[in-house]
């Protein structure tokens, strides 16, 4: 999630208001807050800039209000308080609605009703981004705002709609086949056929009846004649999966036929003509196994006209709260259940390092949507090797001492003042009051993790870099 984005907070009774602003701000949310009437003056900056809007008490009928809002910025998520949608909103209004809170606010239905308006959000972002590409729904399956991830759609926008080869190499369950369907779904060959092939889930002997076709009686069992998977491409997509694992006998006919763009079925005579285009996929390093002879070089250079190489998760962590978005949604529209993930299992997630990278985190999100379906999971409904020492105990601080804070939001219509024991009569500094407090909280995980910052950092769920730039700011060491 952007970590710079801003919530409009929106409510006609000042000391609500500047309560909620408080909370948001206490759990390291950007708010601005405004009343219904002043609030296009005070939002200030793009409307992208704003991943939600949250909605109290307002003067004006709220359909008024959330229209406006939304032909402000249309994909603006509501979240809103202590009132539900009356019924009356235009479709596209009515589905921004993402929540409506009633009640005491508490604290993790709150970080998780933000977080899910923020992965709204983003996708919304991102639609909006690939407005230019034909089956823009497809890139789905590529979600993520990471530098990497957005080189490989780049890439991917450059040679979709071309007729060269393509090498997509990386790591097991990083999506190369994702992105060879994408290729094929934004080329001239969208209505054509997309074949792939395993080519090292088939026996060396039989690749070649596989990928050509065979005569009747070309061999033992061949008893009638049979279409190779160049002839089933045929005017589309031929996609050769761990192209790395192809025995080299089979490399030097499959170099011929893209070199002279025909071949026979195996026992035949008859020249066919073969019109595809070949994407290849490998998750081994193939100059490596140039130099040991394993493959040959004139095929790795006929392949790889246009590389992309596919990022690790762990390369792009960041994206982990997206693609979890992505893979409930999935799951949900298959009707294979469903489940949700808080944000302190989602700093989890984060951190972990993903060694079957996507594939592993959609196999997690399935396990767990049978283990706890319609559920929302913690850190400590996780499997043990996903959890982090110390997040649990932070939660319940945390949430402690949100609840404190916001004790006095809901009834302070019927109060209309402020609490002595949240607000002395004299006032406070609110700023220098909360960085005192995350300078203790910050002081004791570096005590209690004996000065060792990456122990501290997941004590504190924040990442070690975070840690490193708030002891600079506070003046703290790692023996403080």
């Amino acid at each position: 999630m952007n970590e710079t984005t801003k919530i409009l907070v929106i409510d006609d009774n000042e000391t609500v208001r500047r309560k909620l602003q408080t909370i948001l701000s206490f759990i390291g949310e950007h708010p601005v807050a405004t009343d219904s009437i002043s609030w296009r003056k005070l939002a200030k900056g793009r409307p992208t800039e704003y991943s939600a809007a949250l909605i109290g008490q307002c003067n004006q009928t709220i359909e008024q209000l959330l229209q406006t809002l939304h032909q402000w910025e249309p994909g603006l998520p509501f979240i809103l308080l202590n009132k539900r949608p009356t019924g009356l909103l235009k479709d596209d209004i009515g589905s921004s609605v993402i929540a409506a809170l009633n009640g005491e606010l508490s604290y993790q239905p709150l970080l998780d009703v933000l977080h899910k308006a923020k992965l709204v959000h983003e996708h919304y972002n991102r639609l909006r981004d690939f407005e230019g590409v034909r089956d823009y729904s497809m890139f789905r399956s590529l979600v993520g705002k990471s530098q990497a991830i957005q080189q490989v759609r780049h890439m991917m926008g450059q040679v979709a709609n071309t007729e060269v080869s393509v090498l997509i190499s990386g790591e097991s369950g990083t999506g190369k086949e994702v992105v060879a369907r994408n290729l094929h779904l934004n080329s001239a060959r969208a209505d054509k056929a997309f074949v792939p092939i395993n080519c090292g889930a088939i026996p060396g002997e039989l690749l070649e009846s596989e990928l050509f076709g065979h005569e009747k009686g070309a061999f033992t069992g061949a008893v009638a004649s049979r279409e190779g998977r160049f002839e089933l491409a045929d005017g589309g997509t031929l996609f050769l999966d761990e192209i790395g694992d192809m025995p080299l006998s089979m490399q030097v006919k499959l170099l011929r036929v893209l070199q002279e763009r025909s071949f026979e079925r195996v026992g035949g005579v008859k020249t066919i003509q073969s019109d595809v285009r070949i994407l290849a996929a490998t998750h081994k390093n193939l100059e490596e196994m140039i130099q040991k002879r394993e493959f040959r070089q004139d095929l790795y250079y006929r392949l790889n006209v246009f590389p992309i190489e596919m990022p690790s998760l762990r390369e792009r962590s960041e994206d982990v709260p997206l693609l979890l978005n992505e893979l409930i949604a999935e799951m949900e529209a298959g009707n294979r259940g469903s489940v949700r993930f808080n944000s302190t299992a989602v700093e989890c997630l984060c951190q972990y390092p993903w060694p079957g990278n996507v594939r592993e985190l959609a196999n997690l999100v399935e396990r767990m949507a049978i283990l706890h379906p319609h559920g929302i999971l913690g850190s400590s409904d996780l499997p043990k090797n996903f959890r982090q020492p110390g997040r649990e105990s932070l939660t319940e601080l945390s949430a402690a001492t949100l609840s404190s804070l916001q004790s006095e939001v809901v009834s302070a219509d019927a109060h209309n003042g402020q609490s002595e024991e949240l607000l002395p009569v004299k006032g406070i500094d609110l700023k220098q009051y909360l960085a005192n407090l995350e300078k203790t909280l910050i002081a004791q995980a570096l005590d209690d993790s004996g000065g060792v910052v990456a122990r501290a950092a997941d004590r504190l769920g924040i990442r070690r870099t975070t840690l490193v730039e708030k002891m600079r700011k506070y003046q703290l060491q790692k023996n403080a």
